[in-house]
């Protein structure tokens, strides 16, 4: 059976996805500007491949006899990825979305480290996989990063 700790990561990462989903969708759609077209293109593109994850997760969660968090165990953390007071401030919303990256990357890590330990070579799967495709977003917005601070 999987270790409690290997639960408690996949329902953390669960909800930063389901977090992640929610703040992209808002930035997308409060973005302004030509510069900006490009990044909510990007966002809504990833939206997708956030709720895949999400749905991968709980898919997880419930083979190990437990279950993805519901809204009212929700608890918002991604205070970079807020929608900015400026609709046209492109670089914060980019900054946003790398510290989510970032989190993320740590997450599944962890999640990594958990699941070998636990002798769970499904999660650690699914984990490597999530992890690299969350490597390749970040890699993404740093790429849009340097734009904007090179302007």
């Amino acid at each position: 059976m999987s270790s409690e700790k290997v639960i408690d990561l996949l329902r953390k990462a669960y909800g930063d996805e389901m977090e992640t989903v929610m703040n992209y969708q808002t930035n997308a759609i409060v973005l302004d500007g030509v510069r900006a077209e490009e990044i909510k293109e990007s966002l809504n593109t990833d939206i997708q491949e956030e709720l895949g994850h999400a749905e991968q997760l709980g898919n997880r969660l419930k083979q190990l006899d437990a279950r993805p968090p519901s809204s009212a165990e929700f608890v918002a953390r991604q205070d970079s990825l807020q929608p900015p007071e400026d609709s046209t401030d492109v670089l914060s919303v980019i900054r946003g979305v790398l510290d989510a990256e970032e989190d993320a990357i740590d997450t599944y890590r962890a999640l990594i480290d958990a699941a070998e330990a636990a002798d769970d070579p499904v999660t650690e799967d699914l984990a490597v996989t999530i992890l690299a495709e969350e490597e390749a977003h970040r890699t993404e917005f740093r790429g849009f990063e340097k734009e904007y601070e090179n302007e």
